[in-house]
């Protein structure tokens, strides 16, 4: 018999409903706020959302003629305009595909040609992007300004470069969906969300999430939140992570929706930014990653402000280790700031949430990642699929109602991810303690994880071995202690071999205008900030897979690499 681990909290009956039917069921007073503008303080209440939703659902479906089950993309930064978007997408039974806005045309148009959206919801600042690669598409210059609607503040969309594109403000007011499309029962199974994960392949998987996976989520989360989120405002949420990536969409654009929160919405990190808006809107509660503590441990910015109302740092999407808790803590509590520091676990895959700890937990169980949220099982298992041995490490299988349908047009890819009794094989190893907390060790699958972002290696490779001076390359993810994050690092072997360069300065120079050149191909998060290094062959096995452990081993040996980082096991 396999060993299961289960949620010690008590089972819950999961929403068989449209998500935006489940984030409304709360009847919290419509004249909350519920999303705030930053750098503004414009406001939208719960009612002005509800409205805006069901009028933009009316827009897609009658001026834009959309119908249930067509798919739309979101390409933008955060805004108080993103939810809107979102919700009356879903109130109007679309599916919605939700794209890095980091993203460059050619990373773009995988997602695009996969996805089958048609319509791309862009921000004014992207629009040169979303052009680009509907120009790859091979689209006319008068479909793609059909294509391309602005989404963001009406300020920016007054541009004269942007003259001729729709706006997503010319959806509104015309209508309202009497009625958003039903998705009760089975129903509820139908897929709503495409989000994409890297795998190790060269090309990312779009997963198909549903409205059931999602709302599992949202129910199974809160009894174990354990933030006290009130809806009264004494409690108010600061949104920075990307709404783009499942941990925002479902932790941050809908949940703390659905528990009556309001949020004030960052575009994108700024630690002097972060600081202030805690004190202005006497922030309570932030989701976070750890590279934002590394910065919190030691940027002058939280010397500048009064960050006391703080009392939650939620973390996610990466480890958090002990010792960087602990030194931010230390820092904090100088400043007055008594705060907790839990964290959680998760995949796109499992929409996302699986594993967190309550609010204490980070003292009782450091470097742990919590248990099991309610209606989740856990298994450990080796490379043999047996079960790992009790305190033995093994690699998390995880079944429950929050495990995504399946990976879009790619049935081989889903059969490989999810047993035919439905445990979906994570990739990542664990240990469990008697407690049944679990610890992240290592990672079975080679995908790097920078701050949260997924980097596949053979993305990287595939675009090294387009450089003319470039013969080979094997990319793995090293670790930082400075930036609690891995970066990823390139080994390559150079036309002409490492021989060809006299000298160290030489070499370095090479290495950096690797570094440079890439850097106008990827997205940001993609960058090889842990550092190129030349080497004569990379190694492989006999049929021809780069042997990463090898390189693993290499990066333990080296000293003289770009960027301080240690290969992680």
């Amino acid at each position: 018999m396999p060993r299961i681990y289960r949620s010690t909290n008590p089972y819950i009956p999961i929403p068989e409903r449209s998500i935006f039917t489940q984030v409304f069921s709360n009847n919290y007073d419509s004249s909350l706020p519920a999303y705030i503008d930053a750098p503004t303080g414009f406001t939208l209440t719960r009612g002005d959302v509800r409205k805006l939703s069901l009028e933009f659902g009316w827009g897609l479906r009658n001026i834009l003629g959309q119908r249930r089950g067509d798919i739309m993309a979101i390409f933008s930064p955060n805004s108080v305009q993103w939810p809107i978007a979102l919700l009356g997408g879903i109130a109007a039974g679309m599916r919605i595909t939700t794209v890095n806005s980091s993203y460059t045309p050619p990373e773009l148009l995988h997602q695009l040609q996969d996805s089958g959206a048609y319509y791309v919801f862009t921000h004014p600042a992207l629009v040169g992007n979303a052009h680009a690669i509907l120009k790859l598409m091979k689209v006319s210059d008068a479909e793609i300004r059909k294509r391309i609607i602005l989404v963001g503040p009406a300020t920016l969309m007054a541009d004269p470069k942007l003259k001729g594109l729709k706006r997503y403000d010319e959806l509104l007011g015309k209508g309202q969906l009497q009625k958003v499309e039903n998705f009760d029962g089975s129903l509820s199974h139908e897929t709503v969300m495409i989000c994409y994960s890297s795998g190790t392949t060269s090309k990312s998987k779009g997963v198909e999430l549903t409205h059931k996976n999602v709302n599992s989520v949202i129910v199974m989360v809160e009894p174990r939140f354990n933030m006290n989120l009130r809806p009264n405002h004494s409690d108010c949420m600061l949104s920075v992570l990307p709404f783009f990536h499942i941990y925002g969409l479902t932790t941050l654009v809908l949940l703390p929706f659905f528990l009556g929160a309001p949020q004030v919405v960052m575009s994108q990190f700024n630690p002097e930014d972060f600081c202030a808006y805690v004190q202005k809107y006497k922030i309570t509660c932030a989701l976070i990653v750890p590279p934002i503590l590394i910065v919190l441990a030691n940027h002058p910015a939280p010397e500048n402000y009064d960050m006391r109302s703080l009392r939650i740092l939620f973390s996610g999407a990466a480890p958090l280790g002990e010792g960087l808790t602990s030194k931010v803590d230390a820092r904090l509590k100088k400043l007055g700031v008594d705060c907790n520091f839990p964290q959680g676990w998760g995949l796109t895959e499992t929409s996302p949430t699986c594993i967190m700890q309550d609010t204490y937990d980070w003292i009782d169980k450091p470097g742990t990642i919590g248990t099991l949220v309610s209606n989740v099982q856990a298994r450990l298992v080796l490379d043999d699929e047996t079960d790992a041995p009790e305190g033995e490490p093994g690699e998390i299988w995880i079944k429950g109602p929050n495990v995504m349908k399946g990976y879009l047009n790619n049935p081989e890819a889903t059969r490989d991810a999810i047993t035919p009794d439905g445990w979906f094989k994570t990739g990542d190893v664990a240990i469990v303690d008697k407690d049944n907390f679990f610890q992240i060790v290592d990672r079975k699958k080679e995908l790097i994880k920078y701050k949260g972002f997924q980097v596949p290696p053979a993305d990287l490779e595939a675009v090294l071995l387009t450089h003319p001076d470039v013969l080979d390359a094997g990319v793995i993810g090293v670790h930082s202690e400075v930036e609690a994050t891995e970066l990823p690092r390139a080994y390559v072997v150079p036309r002409g071999g490492v021989a060809a360069f006299k000298t160290v300065a030489e070499k370095d120079a090479f290495s950096h205008a690797i570094q440079s050149w890439i850097q106008t191909r990827v997205a940001k998060h993609k960058y090889l900030r842990g550092g190129v290094v030349l080497i004569d062959t990379i190694p492989k096995s006999a049929a021809g897979k780069i042997l990463r452990k090898d390189l693993r081993e290499l990066a333990k040996r080296e000293h003289h690499v770009s960027g301080a980082a240690k290969a992680k096991l």
